[in-house]
């Protein structure tokens, strides 16, 4: 691969070689990139692209990495981690516009100060704009597919697009963006005009429950699977008699057994054998396959 012909492209841009991906991810878990590189706007990040793919190198795009798994091997070619893309603009008619490395709950801090309600269920929500379209994010009882208006996205053809939400194909914990092999660069998320204390009595709320149910305390790369049909995730695992279920470093979460946490230097191959533990377990007593809805990419071995 031919990594410092893409380096001698950008000598001006920030980037890492050989770069522990453990260092980004919210599991603290993750083996190294060949190359990680932090895009200063869409134009830059076009051009990364483009010059990616005409030099045949394999690239994948982060943001926060709140949700994703990254395994011990790491990830050939390039990483783009977004996290310096990160403008949050306030448009016309209750709109937002978010670039995709910009924190959701910047975003939501941003609709409050602006007394615009819609967001208010994300205030938690600790992945990036483009990660939270990317999987249609949300928590209690609310989801991103309510208030998106649009994605501006590179195609894979290197072309800016824009994707409206009748066209997001979105789902539980899906998008079309899933699909496409496009790269979001920015979101418009459509608000309404609120009542300012309503909405901070609401976030605050639900910051309380957050913090007073959830492991945050420690790394972990939050709700770890679906909610199957008909059933809630953590209380399949607790009847399971899972939570404390520990294999290296990696713990099903004894505050929420929902989560699985890092108590003490996981490998990415810890989280994974919990993982599989608890969808052997959970499915053989009840019946219920758990899929994950954390992304797992990357490599088991550095040589492979």
């Amino acid at each position: 691969m031919d990594i410092q012909a893409f380096m001698a492209a950008f000598p001006e841009s920030k980037y890492h070689e050989k770069e522990p991906l453990k260092y980004y991810a919210y599991t603290k878990v993750g083996g190294p990139a060949d190359l990680v590189v932090f895009p200063q706007d869409a134009a830059e990040l076009q051009q990364m692209v483009e010059k990616a793919q005409a030099l045949q190198l394999p690239y994948t795009v982060l943001g926060n990495s709140s949700n994703v798994i990254v395994r011990d091997g790491g990830l050939k070619g390039i990483v783009f981690m977004l996290t310096d893309m990160n403008t949050i603009q306030v448009g016309e008619d209750h709109q937002l516009i978010a670039d995709a490395g910009a924190r959701i709950i910047d975003v939501s801090q941003k609709a409050k100060e602006e007394s615009w309600t819609g967001l208010e269920f994300a205030c938690g929500i600790p992945g990036s704009v483009g990660g939270a379209a990317y999987m249609n994010a949300g928590a209690y009882g609310g989801e991103i597919s309510e208030v998106f208006k649009s994605v501006l996205v590179i195609t894979a053809e290197g072309q800016f697009e824009t994707i409206p939400a009748d066209e997001m194909n979105f789902s539980y914990r899906h998008s079309v963006l899933q699909e496409n092999g496009v790269i979001a660069v920015s979101v418009t998320f459509q608000l309404a005009e609120g009542d300012l204390d309503a909405i901070s009595e609401r976030m605050a709320d639900l910051t309380h429950r957050r913090e007073s149910k959830q492991p945050l305390e420690l790394p972990s790369c939050g709700s770890v699977f679906k909610r199957p049909a008909g059933h809630y995730t953590g209380q399949l695992i607790q009847s399971a008699k899972l939570q404390g279920y520990t294999v290296g470093g990696a713990q099903v979460s004894k505050k929420h057994a929902g989560f699985i946490v890092n108590i003490d230097h996981a490998s990415a191959q810890d989280y994974l054998d919990v993982i599989h533990h608890v969808q052997e377990v959970v499915y053989e007593q009840h019946g219920v396959h758990l899929e994950t809805e954390v992304r797992i990419i990357g490599r088991e071995k550095i040589d492979e």
